[in-house]
């Protein structure tokens, strides 16, 4: 039975909230270690989700815990394992202008996941609507352990939850690290069950441009997008090379959207000194929705912090997406 992460200590946890109220000083603080470890609980069954359809994907499923999952996406992380089986995956922008992926499980969770990267700032935001969801991580730089400490998140590192990762004889470190999601929801008990986040899944709106395929291009990286008939959905590509897996058959996400964010500087640097771009995911923008090979302008809006975003078309009716997984790519405006 794999292990659980006990309670947080009350001084870790007033410690954690005393940096993240004082911003300014979070600098110098830093965690204290994994919590010791505790017996692991016995998790309720799972109950059909309202309606018996998954608010992330529109298809039917059973309500379950919310993942979420830092994977490594560079050249030497790739084929990936498990990303097929997410049902959303959102396209962030890290140092040096490369991408890292965070994929929300809760449909289905397959046997692995990987490899397993460090979190960033902007995943605290970009999760709240979620509730208290799990998040996988290979760890973060100390500085901002105390945000994610004081977050609504189960965190499942490296550290605190030993037993739920394991090294790949098969690659170089750090691209080898692989979450199994069972013992990742195991030591994560409080993880809450997927709810609604703002997405809309149905029939395709009239209009939209008939598209083959859509390029998104990031700094260092370049996404490509083809629709692909038989699969009912995008098959893609990561600078010119098809994104394929270890486990199942390439990723085709039925919906990608690309939305148009700001993307900033952070208060972080990573341990070559390169400052960590944050990615803004409140307020409002444009975007490109893609599905059943059309391309559909929209507008995203998320005001609430706490809140979905909402897509909808130019004249404000909302934007349906097509049933199953669904891509976030969060490109630069």
């Amino acid at each position: 039975m794999p292990g659980a992460r006990g309670p947080r200590r009350p001084g870790r946890v007033l410690a954690a909230l005393l940096c993240a109220v004082t911003a300014a000083g979070l600098y110098g603080c830093s965690g204290t270690g994994p919590s010791d470890p505790s017996p692991t609980p016995t998790r309720a069954p799972a109950t059909t989700a309202p309606g018996g359809v998954s608010p992330f994907t529109g298809l039917p499923a059973r309500s379950g815990p919310v993942l979420a999952v830092k994977i490594d996406n560079v050249a030497a992380a790739r084929p990936q394992t498990g990303l097929a089986a997410a049902d959303l995956v959102y396209v962030e922008q890290v140092e040096g202008g490369v991408t890292r992926l965070l994929a929300v499980y809760s449909s289905r969770l397959p046997d692995s996941v990987g490899p397993v990267r460090s979190a960033r700032e902007s995943d605290i935001s970009l999760l709240r609507p979620f509730g208290t969801p799990a998040l996988a991580y290979s760890g973060a730089q100390t500085r901002l352990t105390p945000l994610l400490e004081a977050a609504p998140l189960e965190l499942v590192s490296q550290a605190d939850a030993p037993r739920a990762f394991r090294r790949s004889p098969d690659r170089p470190a750090p691209h080898n690290l692989y979450l199994d999601p069972e013992r990742a929801l195991a030591a994560a008990p409080g993880a809450s069950d997927a709810r609604p986040v703002g997405l809309r899944f149905g029939a395709a709106p009239e209009g939209g441009t008939a598209t083959e395929a859509r390029t998104v291009r990031f700094p260092a990286a370049r996404y490509t997008f083809t629709w692909s008939a038989a699969d009912r959905g995008w098959r893609v590509a990561l600078d010119g090379r098809a994104v394929t897996a270890t486990d199942s058959g390439p990723p085709a996400p039925a919906t990608v959207v690309v939305q148009r964010v700001t993307v900033r500087p952070s208060a972080f640097r990573d341990v070559n000194g390169a400052v960590s771009p944050y990615t803004e995911t409140t307020g409002s923008g444009t975007a490109t929705v893609l599905r059943d090979g059309r391309a559909y302008e929209a507008r995203w809006s998320r005001p609430d912090p706490a809140g979905g975003t909402a897509f909808t078309t130019p004249d404000g009716s909302p934007l349906p997406f097509a049933r199953g997984q669904v891509w976030f790519v969060l490109a630069p405006r």
